[in-house]
């Protein structure tokens, strides 16, 4: 059976497991990570050197990334579903992914440090009030695509697009913020994606 290595609190790990069971493709998951069976085993690095989760086993295949797994899942087990195989259309919604493992986990990096982990190098108000500043900015971003697009990210069809944003998203209106803008689209897009069994199992009322 496939293995899904990470825990399930990790939002990376929760893409890998979310668009899994959109697919319907059965798993087992191992607790590796912060709290768990350390990364940092020999077992674990010859999985993936960088010592991080999650790791996806299928067979012979051995993945990281969590953005790759989920392409990964969802070209081989899709059969069009969430990844579509026409260009262009494929092209929409990487984009949107590349954005989220790009300048929008950038944009909330250090105030989801100080906010939420308590980490004590991430305290400094000026740095966390820049960084909410600009975590807000870069949803404000997504909010303007979405009152366009259509009910999801890359149009009228749910992709994964909408799962990797819509974890970030979730992350975004859980973490306590001295400032966040009201952002309609973003509500009513949330509202679609919490209506679906898959993310509901794995868009948890705790981030962490």
């Amino acid at each position: 059976m496939m293995r899904i290595l990470g825990k399930a609190s990790s939002i990376n790990v929760r893409k890998v497991l979310w668009t899994a069971t959109e697919l319907d493709i059965p798993f087992e998951r191992e607790d590796w990570g912060s709290g768990f069976r350390s990364t940092q085993e020999p077992e674990f690095l010859a999985l993936n050197p960088n010592a991080m989760v999650p790791v996806l086993v299928d067979g012979d295949v051995v993945l990281w990334e969590s953005n790759t797994i989920s392409r990964y899942l969802a070209t081989r087990y899709g059969d069009g579903r969430l990844l579509p195989g026409d260009a262009v259309a494929r092209a929409k919604v990487e984009q949107w992914m590349d954005w989220q493992a790009t300048e929008l986990n950038n944009a909330w990096r250090y105030a989801f440090m100080g906010l939420v982990r308590n980490s004590p190098a991430h305290q400094d108000p000026v740095q966390i009030a820049a960084g909410i500043a600009g975590w807000n900015r870069q949803m404000g971003l997504l909010e303007r695509h979405l009152e366009t697009a259509g009910d999801y990210v890359a149009g009228g069809a749910f992709s994964l697009a909408d799962i990797v944003l819509g974890l970030s998203a979730h992350r975004w209106r859980k973490t306590p913020m001295s400032e966040r803008p009201d952002y309609p689209a973003i509500a009513a897009w949330m509202a679609r994606l919490e209506a679906r069994p898959a993310a509901r199992a794995w868009l948890p009322d705790e981030i962490a």
